[in-house]
């Protein structure tokens, strides 16, 4: 075995250093890179890139090598040390990963204002539209008229021009400037016309809309969605439905009805018709039109209930659609239907999330005793404990710190349920988090260091590196110190380290 970047010494005194050495000494070539690719983002949250370097050298796999070798070149970039960033390029293998590498400190350099060096490392790439269309938008930000268009003359990519001019107008519109983003946009609309790519057409047109909509010029919404339409309707594959549902929710924005009505009658999947259906409830609902939210919100159900196997494409996103119609039913104050249609969904997994989830929506509207029933209707334990976790944040969003707190007992009495012992470390992190934010600082060290005898007992060697890591995390960001009782315990996993 190679002699250990981190020393025995230190990996007994810190948990961020065990779980390095532990890495360190898995044998297994696939499992020591996964466990240095958990790390390693935390020693470049700490800024030692030094040592994130040498953890990603010594990795076997040269892709996955190179590719952690990119993400400390990117930090270095971001902390001003370029000589470095450079010489890290240097020592990447792959010429396409390389090229990658100096695209992402190009973009550090824009982000950081020096539009100078990202145009310079821009003219050393083969294919440098991803650095321009940053730079563009990063200058637009800045107010350096020319830089921005410098950087969109030489985006050679039709629709990655077509996205940033999008990007620079909505940014303008979020800056309450709608004059100036009209002019984006309608320069978009121009460089849309000149796609080949039917696909992107469509997709670029249906998007420039919907910024046209947030602009208060649903005119131009409608006139450009027509455009989108026409081209839609010839379509022959499977994404013709998904355009289509898209086209009608932005005519339905942009305020006419009839057309999005009459789109949405072209739609043939059930599942797109009553997603879109959902948006059309959402629009309601926001215009305080609350009695046709409801109203959209079951015919989208009945709709999605209606479909067979046969005709579903996609069961996970028809599953998924059911528990966002039972979520937003909880948001529209009917917690019965909420709860009825979250009951019956086939899924297990979608299920109890939906369950979860309404549970949660009906705390913020005050429901307290509807919500206790959606919990109720988890009978999964360690599910169960997750979705009282989102209560407990619902009733701190509430300001009601008691019954969070309570709450938030309660799920982390359930936490030894959850079989797999890396996913019940992940879940006392959350429980230790929140009492955090609570004040609760005795009990949350309580929480860690039983997270950490956890921890200890995972067998596999990778998951045990990654999970002190990320019990790490919270040491750190509360300036929480290792005990004697928990020192002893690295003690334990150190010697395991070392067999």
């Amino acid at each position: 075995m190679p002699e250990h970047l981190i020393s025995n010494t230190d990996a007994r005194e810190d948990l961020l250093s065990c779980a390095a050495f532990m890495a360190e000494s898995i044998r297994s070539a696939d499992g020591h890179a996964q466990a240095i690719r958990a790390i390693l983002p935390f020693y470049l949250e700490r800024g030692d890139v030094d040592l994130a370097a040498e953890f990603a050298n010594s990795i076997e796999d040269p892709f996955m090598r190179d590719k952690l070798l990119t993400e400390v070149a990117e930090k270095c970039a971001a902390l001003d040390d370029d000589e470095y960033a450079y010489q890290l390029v240097e020592a990447i293998e792959d010429p396409g990963t390389q090229s990658l590498a100096l695209e992402r400190i190009a973009l550090q350099k824009s982000a950081k204002g020096d539009h100078d060096k990202a145009f310079e490392i821009a003219d050393s790439l083969e294919h440098p539209d991803n650095v321009l269309a940053a730079v563009a938008v990063n200058a637009s930000e800045d107010g350096q008229t020319d830089v921005l268009e410098d950087a969109l003359d030489g985006i050679d990519f039709p629709y990655l021009k077509v996205v940033t001019l999008q990007t620079i107008a909505g940014r303008k519109l979020e800056k309450g400037d709608p004059k100036v983003a009209l002019g984006f946009l309608e320069r978009a609309l121009e460089a849309a016309d000149d796609l080949d790519f039917t696909e992107e057409k469509i997709r670029a047109l249906t998007d420039i809309a919907s910024h046209f909509t947030d602009a208060k010029r649903n005119d131009r919404a409608i006139e450009t969605l027509d455009k989108a339409k026409q081209i839609a309707v010839g379509l022959d594959t499977v994404q013709r439905d998904a355009f289509l549902s898209v086209i009608a929710y932005g005519f339905f924005r942009a305020g006419t009805i009839n057309l999005a009505d009459n789109t949405l009658d072209l739609v043939a999947d059930k599942t797109q018709l009553a997603s879109t259906l959902v948006g059309f409830a959402r629009e309601y609902w926001q215009n305080d039109e609350k009695d046709d939210a409801v109203e959209t919100l079951e015919e989208a159900y009945q709709i999605l209930k209606s479909q067979h196997e046969r005709e579903t494409r996609d069961s996970r996103a028809r599953f998924a659609l059911f528990a966002t119609i039972a979520g937003q039913f909880a948001g529209y104050d009917r917690a019965d239907r909420a709860i009825e249609i979250a009951e019956e969904i086939p899924d297990e997994t979608e299920r109890l999330s939906a369950l979860a989830q309404v549970a949660q929506v009906l705390t913020l509207r005050g429901a307290d005793e509807f919500a206790g029933q959606a919990i109720r209707g988890i009978a999964e334990d360690s599910q169960r404990m997750f979705a009282l976790i989102g209560v407990s944040d619902a009733l701190a969003r509430l300001d009601k710190k008691d019954a969070a707190l309570a709450t938030l007992e309660e799920a982390a009495e359930l936490q030894e349920t959850v079989p797999q012992l890396a996913s019940r470390s992940a879940a006392m992190n959350e429980i230790a988090n929140r009492f955090v934010q609570f004040g609760e600082i005795e009990r949350a060290r309580a929480v860690t260091h039983e997270n950490l005898e956890t921890i200890a007992k995972i067998r596999d060697e990778s998951s045990l590196a990654v999970c002190l890591a990320s019990l790490a995390e919270i040491y750190e960001a509360n300036d929480f110190e290792l005990t004697d009782a928990e020192k002893t315990i690295l003690l334990t996993v150190v010697k395991k380290a070392e067999l």
